[in-house]
């Protein structure tokens, strides 16, 4: 049975651990866009960005398994990525919200990217907004999350409705547990106190220099990071990068739960960012495994999700000794939007080598 719980309380949530901010921004909602003009000369990696934003959050679900915040923010301009090539998203005249449904695993807060979400927005019994599927997004703050600009026509209550899919087959533990799930909210969205949310301007000297802004810290719902090389299971073999990607890359010795026979073992790939170890989903990765070489794997490397292992990639080899050569392949970068300082990454990502 769906559960839910009103959590009515705007969360202030701008990255303070980010060196020289300035004051909160004067703006009029009215205005097409609140945010800075974007820096020139932006490097093809991961940055420092602008400003940062705060976030409201309204209430909170269970069901099937699965946890939902119903979260907003300012609207504001996103990247959509189509194989090698982002298209910018510029914020609608008419857009009144980015609307963020934060979804993760109940029990290992976990936040699947093997399910897309769909948002469904009435107001006395009128659709609204119809079928809105928000697009898997990366943000510094927020890390891996569904978001969109939506429209909404005037200040008062709407009534969301968030339904999740069970999830897909390459799931370990308890994240093969899940059920399909539905949440429904009440919005109540004000214009005034979407004003009152925190903007904050980075200190343009950092502005577009390599870094990025801290992540949020919200009691309620996760922000998700990939575990640190010491937290992986198995033998940490190493790590490299691809494009300011870092691969981190483990062994297991037992590869059965990931559809190995006994006896085989399982190489598993856990990319993410640099600065905030976020996990980059939706990419796909091939690899090559070779001893004095002679090829001994050839073949994808399969997006999984786990408890331990969190958002990887993998695959069942007949075993790696020490010496071994392990060549990724990015055969298409992550697909997820990205939100202003991840645009300009994670594009052009060449074959990367390590010794295991």
């Amino acid at each position: 049975m769906r559960k839910r719980s009103r959590r009515a309380f705007l969360a202030g949530v701008g990255a303070t651990g980010v060196g020289g901010l300035a004051g909160c921004l004067g703006f009029e909602l009215e205005s097409s866009s609140l945010e800075p003009s974007l820096v020139e000369n932006r490097p093809d990696a991961v940055y420092v960005p602008t400003h940062t934003e705060g976030m409201a959050m309204g209430e909170m679900g269970s069901d099937g398994g699965y946890s939902c915040a119903l979260t907003y923010s300012y609207p504001h301009r996103f990247w959509t990525v189509t194989g090698s090539d982002t298209t910018q998203v510029e914020v609608g005249s008419d857009d009144a919200l980015h609307l963020m449904p934060v979804v993760w695993h109940s029990e290992t807060g976990v936040i699947p990217s093997d399910v897309s979400p769909r948002v469904d927005v009435t107001r006395d019994g009128e659709s609204v907004v119809d079928g809105l599927n928000p697009w898997p997004m990366l943000a510094q703050q927020m890390g891996y999350h569904f978001g969109d600009n939506i429209e909404l026509p005037e200040a008062g209550e709407y009534t969301v409705t968030v339904s999740v899919g069970a999830g897909g087959e390459r799931r370990t533990g308890p994240l093969a547990d899940t059920a399909a799930a539905e949440f429904e909210f009440t919005l109540d969205y004000q214009p005034s106190e979407l004003r009152d949310l925190p903007f904050e301007d980075i200190a343009e000297a950092r502005q577009g220099t390599l870094g990025a802004a801290e992540p949020m810290q919200m009691d309620m719902v996760p922000t998700m990071q990939a575990p640190t090389a010491d937290d992986l299971p198995g033998t940490v073999r190493g790590t490299t990068e691809s494009g300011d990607a870092q691969f981190v890359v483990t062994t297991l010795d037992d590869a059965t739960r990931f559809g190995g026979k006994e006896g085989q073992q399982y190489v598993a790939v856990s990319p993410r960012t640099p600065y905030n170890r976020f996990p980059l989903p939706q990419m796909s990765l091939s690899a090559t495994l070779s001893r004095d070489g002679e090829t001994r794997f050839d073949g994808y490397l399969n997006e999984w999700l786990g408890p331990d292992l969190g958002i990887h990639y993998g695959a069942v080899v007949e075993g790696v000794a020490a010496g071994d050569e392990f060549t990724i392949t990015v055969d298409s970068p992550p697909q997820i939007s990205r939100h202003e300082g991840y645009e300009t990454a994670f594009l052009g990502m060449p074959d990367t080598t390590l010794t295991l």
